[in-house]
Formats: structure tokens, sequence, C-alpha cells
């Protein structure tokens, strides 16, 4: 895996400053410790890192076709790039090496922007084409790899793998994007395009950016999306077959380096199976690394080892002790932005581990947003059938009603926290899975942010990111939240929380399941079959009950979880409290501060779990801190007042 990072001036052709792009560069190194290298030409910089995987002594970048027209800086794997190369050699492309970015110069060279369609893997790449005088950016179509740039006031446009590298660069605008942070408190990240800071995107999933020299910047443009539309596959003994073939064929061409490659092993159901293919496809026992906890609450080590004796697998180990919170001042140097889903501490962890064995590891992150595991799931089809059969005109006032004065048991077992379901049901679909997926509620944001700030959004609400992709969601309610979630979730947290986790440690991961064909083959299958009565990922089980034992696949799911509320009334008491009551959140004007703390005192007092508020505002807080300067804070602040 590596980092990319460049500089273009579309408008005059102006020298590149080296030593700039170079410490653009160079902050990248996790990503690409093997080796660097820069192209410069009047107008144009490109810079890489890499992490050798495939044809070690070769494939240095950038990287340029014959007549060094064409160069590309590539962070990514193409998995089908021996096919795609022996096509391009037939048609008369003379290749230097053996690696999958010369395949990606050539298929430039023969098919133009549509390349990417012919492209299977994880990628984000930059292309500069001399004599079009083009410059072309992409990324994979799930989102798999980072790409952020920006169009600076000065003319120039920049891009890196990670936001790090662009901030590197002295004309970045560090101004705060209110709609950014109404974003994060609503969804515990930064959903694209946006980035926290105006002016500064990340470019969308499945999408391509062509800048041509001389001309005003284009948009983004969509190459691909989650075609939701049947395979015509309907009897479930050839789902299940189809399945375990897609599968199979996914995890196999993801095993290909020239480096030892290994899997995590949670002992869930997706790890599972992954690991299971991934024996199946090799003749040596495989490596596997799992994280187990101190806190028998949240620890599934007991499955992992389980599924690792039954594939004979080189098992690590590492547990992840309940007083882990050493990482929470530097977690927010890897994501460069505000970044409020804490299982990213048990992650860095894993891939910490798994580094001292391999170099690539395979994972089972999007079985639930592409087999319908998650559990709000279930509970938004139930809610649903209710908005069927009542029309909104009853149900906002009788639910509003009951969700108003139903008392908020945080305490209580979670058949009788019906505050929540009722307040869902009083909304419409979106606003009824937008309050299921919310970090912060609408009423939460209402309390904690200023009215200054309030009135800076202008009326925005964090739900329009949601409905903007609802546009064009199918219709039917299981496929509809897990189209928003692959285009929300999936990229803006769980993406984003392995790829800044694993490259911290120079590991590559790689996602079987969101092998695109795959995707777009499950996608086509009944809904039925992936949400079966009150059993999530149900196909995806049924076809691997040859495979694995029935407690692996049936059992309830604990995921990553760490004991916030237990550290903010415990160990980290003091420590909530000098961050949040501090000067740094009081100095963006954004916040109540007297609500801040009143929510603080009734957290550590016990009378409510705010946990998850305390901790989107301790990351937002050392955001401020670590990454945005307070000097910088007071600027932001002084054009703010400047504007009114």
């Amino acid at each position: 895996m590596c980092g990319l990072v460049g500089i273009f001036d579309s408008r005059e052709r102006r020298p590149i400053d080296e030593r700039l792009l170079s410490r653009m560069n160079e902050s990248q190194i996790h990503r690409g410790p093997d080796a660097g290298g820069l192209h410069v030409e009047p107008g144009v910089g490109l810079a890489h890192r890499r992490l050798s995987i495939i044809d070690l002594a070769n494939g240095k970048q950038p990287l340029y076709n014959e007549d060094r027209s064409v160069v590309i800086v590539y962070n990514g794997e193409i998995y089908n790039f021996q096919a795609l190369e022996r096509e391009l050699k037939a048609r008369g492309h003379v290749f230097r090496t053996h690696c999958d970015t010369e395949v990606i110069v050539h298929a430039w060279e023969e098919w133009g922007e549509a390349c990417v369609k012919r492209l299977r893997g994880m990628f984000a790449f930059v292309i500069w084409d001399r004599n079009r005088k083009i410059l072309f950016l992409a990324r994979d179509r799930l989102g798999i790899k980072p790409l952020y740039y920006s169009f600076l006031p000065t003319g120039w446009f920049t891009f890196a793998s990670e936001l790090k590298a662009l901030l590197v660069h002295p004309n970045l605008s560090r101004e705060i994007e209110p709609k950014s942070v109404e974003d994060y408190f609503a969804y515990g990240y930064v959903p694209d395009p946006r980035t926290i800071f105006c002016n500064t995107y990340k470019l969308e999933a499945g999408h391509t950016l062509l800048l041509r020299y001389g001309y005003p910047p284009a948009e983004p443009c969509r190459y691909w999306d989650i075609p939701f539309v049947s395979n015509g596959v309907q009897k479930f003994e050839d789902v299940t077959k189809g399945l375990i073939e897609q599968l199979d064929e996914a995890v196999r061409i993801r095993m290909i380096a020239d480096v030892p490659l290994g899997a995590f092993l949670s002992g869930g159901v997706d790890s599972s199976a992954v690991v299971s293919m991934m024996a199946h496809n090799s003749s040596e026992p495989i490596s596997t690394c799992s994280i187990s906890f101190d806190n028998p609450a949240f620890d599934e080590a007991v499955y992992a080892q389980q599924v690792a004796q039954l594939y004979g697998t080189c098992h690590q180990v590492k547990q992840v002790n309940s007083d882990d919170f050493n990482l929470i001042e530097s977690l927010v140097s890897v994501y460069d932005e505000p970044y409020a889903d804490s299982s990213a501490i048990p992650t860095y962890r894993l891939c910490e581990l798994a580094r001292k064995y391999v170099t690539v590891a395979l994972s089972g992150d999007g079985g639930d947003e592409v087999m319908a595991g998650y559990r709000r799931y279930r509970w938004h089809v139930y809610e649903e059938r209710i908005r069927s059969v009542l029309p909104r005109v009853l149900r906002k006032p009788m639910f509003g009603l009951l969700g108003r004065f139903y008392p908020k048991a945080d305490w209580a077992p979670k058949f009788f926290r019906a505050k929540s379901t009722f307040e869902a049901l009083a909304r419409d679909s979106v606003e009824g899975y937008f309050h299921s997926v919310s970090i912060l509620g609408d009423a939460m944001r209402g309390r904690i942010f200023s009215s200054s700030f309030k009135e800076s959004l202008q009326g925005y609400r964090a739900i329009q990111v949601l409905r903007e992709y609802a546009d064009r969601a199918p219709e039917h309610p299981l496929s509809r939240v897990q189209y928003l979630d692959m285009k929300t979730y999936l990229v803006g947290d769980i993406l984003t929380k392995v790829d800044r986790a694993s490259m911290a440690h120079s590991l590559e991961v790689r996602v079987p399941i969101l092998d695109h064909k795959l995707v777009e083959w499950m996608s086509g299958i009944p809904p039925a079959m992936k949400l079966h009565g009150r059993e999530g990922k149900y196909v995806l089980k049924k076809s691997m009950e040859p495979y694995l034992p029935a407690d692996i696949l049936y059992r309830p799911k604990k995921g990553f979880a760490v004991p916030l509320a237990q550290w903010f009334r415990g160990p980290l008491h003091q420590y909530v409290r000098d961050s949040l009551f501090g000067s740094v959140l009081d100095e963006t004007g954004f916040f109540d501060t007297k609500y801040v703390k009143r929510m603080v005192e009734q957290h550590q007092s016990g009378i409510r779990d705010h946990s998850a508020p305390i901790w989107s505002l301790l990351m937002f807080e050392i955001w401020l801190r670590k990454v945005l300067a307070v000097d910088a804070i007071g600027a932001y602040q002084s054009r703010e007042r400047a504007q009114a």
C-alpha cells in the first residue's frame, strides 16, 4: 500500500516548489516506508511513498509510459492486473514491469477515463497526461482507498492520500466548515465529500475528477453505483452456491502478494468466512491475528481461537486491557480530522499486532453492510411496516407524544427502552433511520451547540447527507438502508478506521467482501434472503454451514467496544473535566459550555449515560489542540466576527 501527493497549476504552469512537495510526501512516510519518488515539471508535481507488495524490485513510482508523456502516482491493488496486462499487450502496449501500476498507465492510454471501469480492486490514483494536458483523479467503487483534494485561492490544486499531507501546504485553508461540525456530531465522522475544512474535499467513492490545463475546475463524475437490480438467481440453493463461488474467488484473487500475508480473525461470521476461504485456497497454514479483551462483556477471543484451531492457522492474540486509553491523545494524528468511533483503539492495536507477522492482511469488513447484518436493519424494517399501515398524520402526534413522555432508561434492559422507537416512528423513513444511526440526536446537538453556531448553519441539518443519497436509493426498506450505509457509514467510518490504523503501521488491508462484483451480485438477491425474520446475514450463514460451526454462525455479535462509560466515571474522570471544561472548546464559540458541563456532571454522577457525546466532544477537543492550534482557532473566530 502507498501514499500519493501532488500539486497542479491549472492556470500558468508556474514552477513547482520541490521542497514543499517533498515535505508533503514525507508526512505520509508511514503509508510507504520502502521507497519514495518525485516527478516535477512546470505546473505539475507528483510524489509517492511506496509499500512494496508486488514486483518488489520494480514498480517504483511515479511510473511512466514508454515516452514519459503519461505519469501516475497510485495507492491500491488491482486484482485483475494480469488479465489486463495480457489484453493490453495484445493491443501493442509494451511493459517494463510486472506490477499493477503500469497496467493502469496503459489502460489510461487505451481507454481514457473509462479505464476505471476495467479495474477490479481498491485504488486511488492520479495521472498526468502531458500530451492531452489532463490531470485525472480516480477512487475505487466502494471507497476503500482515500483521496483528498483542495482548490487553493492562489490557483493551485493539491491532492493527497491523507489530510495531513495537505495541511503541510501553507495556503490550505484551516477554516472550519460549520456543516462538517454538525455532520461530525451527528455521525461521529465527517461524511464524504466534505472534510472538516472549508474548500477541502474527499473524492467520493466510485468517482473521478478530470482537470484540463487552462480550463475552470470540473465537478467529480460518478462512474459506478450499487445496482440493487435482480441478478436472476432466485432459488435459495442456487444463491448459497453462488455466494460461496463469489466469496471464494474474491478471497483467492486477494491472496496474491510477494510479502507475508494473513488475516484478521475476530471470531465473527465475516472474518471467519474469509479465513475459511483462505484456508481452502492455501497449501500452507495461514497467519491470523485477534484482539482479546480482559472484560468478558467485549471478548470474543474464544471464538476466534475455535476457528483458528478448525483451520490450523498460525494464530496470534493480543489482549487489550479495559484501561487501554493511552492512545486517546495520539488517535487524532492518525485520522487528521475529528473521528469518534472508539473502536479505533482496538483496531489500532490489532494492526499493530498483525504488522509484526505480515505485511498484508485480509479482513471481513463490509459484511454487515453487504450481507445485512446490523440489528438496526431489522428494527428499521419493522418500523417501516408500521409506517406503511399508519399515515404520518396519525403517527407523528401519537408516537411523538409517547416518545416525549416515555422515560429515557439508559440503565434498563433493551426491551424497556421504547423511547427511541417511539421517536423513530413519529418520523418519516429517512428521519427514522437517521435517528437510529445518530451518535448525538437532533435534541442533543441542539443543546450542546451555541446559539451563534446554530445560526452559522443557516438551517443546515446533518440529515441532508442521507436525504441526498436517499433520492437515488432503492425502494425496498432493507435495500434502502443498506445503500445509505454503504454510501456513508461504510466509507466514512469503517473503511476510514481500518485504512488509517493499518497504514499507521505500514500494513496493507484487503477487503474481499467489498469486491465490487460480489457487492453487485449480493445487491441483486431478494432482500428476504439477507434478512430472514430476525436473522441477519441469513444467506451468508446458511452458505457457510458446511465450513463453520453453528456457535460461530448464529451467536449474538459483540463487536469492538471499549468501556467509555466506566472510563469517564473512573480513571478518566478528571481528564474529561480538564479537557471539556477548559478554554479550547470555549474559544471556538461553537458550544454551550454550561450545558456541556451539566452533561458531564450528569454522566459522572450516574444519572445519565452521556458517554457518546462526551467521547465526541473529547475527540473534537483533542483534534483542536493537536491538529488545529489554538491560535488558528482564534484566527477562525476573527474571520467569523469580521464577516458578521
